[in-house]
């Protein structure tokens, strides 16, 4: 009966007002990525945008990695109206909210098979919007719970976020098709404009939240009478944690910081192309939704669950060799759908390893990263390194579609395989460099 109660009480933790909250809004956090990214890319290469065209307009996801640019403004600027009557977080929650429903409508209304201006337009201040609600949650996030409590309501964003990327995912090809028509092969305006419109709709599950959430308590001001200099403000907000680093590791700074521009590398490349894959392979709109957007996300999260488990078994250097390795190597497997062509088991059978593989390296490589910052610049580090990881890759993604033109897509997969080899000997170097910044009092 003490193990029932223990395990009940538990489940509790995860029906609290505070994780009830983080759920909804890890909800509204995960809705736009696929939107700009992966469903966009079907949905272009239905309208007969060409594959070059695609894989430059993955760069839109760099507005992500460079949120740290304007995250200052997100933490200091008060808004006017709003921060009087919301606070500081809910204020900047709800206005980035209201632009990213405006943003969904906007792509909802363009018609990239007639421009492709408006469409890219739409979709960079939709990224715009999204990033900037990721910095105002995460700060919300972290001032809302103390130490102890942060665990919970980081997997309560969790499991809100992945819901919304099968939502936006198969959720929005589900309408699409059930617009055109469930077997339709073929690009239908009204069919996206209906799907983009019900994902703007689909906002308001955050917009409803913060408005019944309280703020975040304030945080306490450190000599708030003191007026700093403009240069003594960006030093701290961007040199200190720089400089952090290099005291910390040393000489081994470079080769850390080179491990993480390069470790998504072998994914987010061959990841712009999935989609542009399946539509000229001939797979229908209900077969991606089941397959890669549904069953695909529920891999990934057995991924991440087998992952932790294989950090704590293992190491995080090793499971980061191990996830290096089998993300690079299943990308073998669609290298082989190329050649046998449309084939819903062999599908099944490439996207279920593909994700396990994928959710094992993110598990690692978020521990890795969060093992690399210090407690004194934890939100700045970590912001900083999640761009960083993001940069590189999301800017030789852009050259994907060329790529594809040149190699064929059976060319191109095996190319994305082989980009995961240098970077499995990178981490392999890495390690050392991780027991001596462990040594020196690093990280972990």
């Amino acid at each position: 009966m003490g193990r029932i109660a223990s395990a009940l009480g538990l489940v509790r933790v995860y029906l609290t007002g505070p994780s009830l909250r983080m759920l909804f809004l890890g909800f509204s956090s995960g809705l736009p990525l696929l939107l700009v990214l992966g469903t966009l890319s079907f949905r272009l290469r239905e309208a007969g945008v060409s594959l070059a065209a695609i894989g430059f307009m993955s760069w839109i996801g760099l507005v992500y990695a460079a949120k740290w640019a304007w995250a200052p403004a997100v933490d200091r600027v008060p808004l006017p109206f709003l921060t009087k009557r919301l606070g500081r977080r809910r204020a900047w929650l709800l206005l980035s909210q209201a632009m990213l429903a405006c943003g969904l409508v906007m792509m909802a209304a363009a018609d990239p098979s007639k421009s492709l201006a408006p469409l890219i337009g739409a979709a960079l201040f939709t990224a715009f919007s999204s990033a900037t609600q990721d910095i105002a949650l995460d700060a919300y996030r972290i001032e809302s719970a103390d130490a102890q409590t942060q665990g919970v309501l980081a997997a309560s964003y969790q499991f809100g976020y992945r819901i919304a990327m099968i939502w936006s995912g198969a959720g929005a090809l589900a309408i699409a098709a059930a617009v055109a028509g469930i077997d339709t092969v073929g690009y239908s305006a009204a069919a996206w404009r209906a799907a983009y419109l019900a994902m703007a709709a689909s906002v308001a599950v955050g917009l409803v939240t913060v408005l019944l959430s309280p703020e975040a308590p304030a945080r306490k001001a450190a000599r708030p009478k003191e007026r700093r200099s403009l240069g003594k403000a960006v030093r701290e907000a961007f040199l200190s944690p720089l400089e952090d680093f290099f005291i910390r590791y040393g000489k081994w700074t470079l080769v850390l910081l080179a491990l993480v521009a390069t470790y998504r590398m072998s994914d987010v490349v061959m990841g712009i192309m999935a989609n542009p894959f399946y539509a000229d392979m001939g797979f229908t709109k209900a077969e991606v939704a089941g397959v890669t957007k549904v069953f695909g996300v529920v891999m990934t999260l057995l991924g991440t669950f087998v992952g932790g488990l294989v950090v704590l078994r293992i190491g995080v250097m090793p499971a980061l060799f191990l996830g290096a390795v089998l993300s690079a190597a299943t990308n073998l497997l669609f290298s082989a759908l190329a050649l046998i062509g449309h084939s819903v088991p062999f599908l099944v059978v490439t996207v279920s390893a593909d994700n396990l593989a994928g959710g094992l390296a993110s598990a690692s490589f978020v521990a890795f990263l969060s093992g690399m910052t210090s407690r004194e610049f934890s939100a700045t580090q970590y912001a900083l390194l999640s761009s960083l990881m993001l940069l590189l890759p999301k800017a030789v993604a852009g050259f994907s579609g060329v790529m594809v033109e040149h190699l064929t897509f059976n060319g191109f997969f095996m190319f994305t395989a082989a980009l995961g080899v240098p970077v499995a000997l990178l981490v392999l170097f890495a390690a050392r460099s991780r027991k001596f910044g462990t040594a020196k009092g690093g990280g972990s």
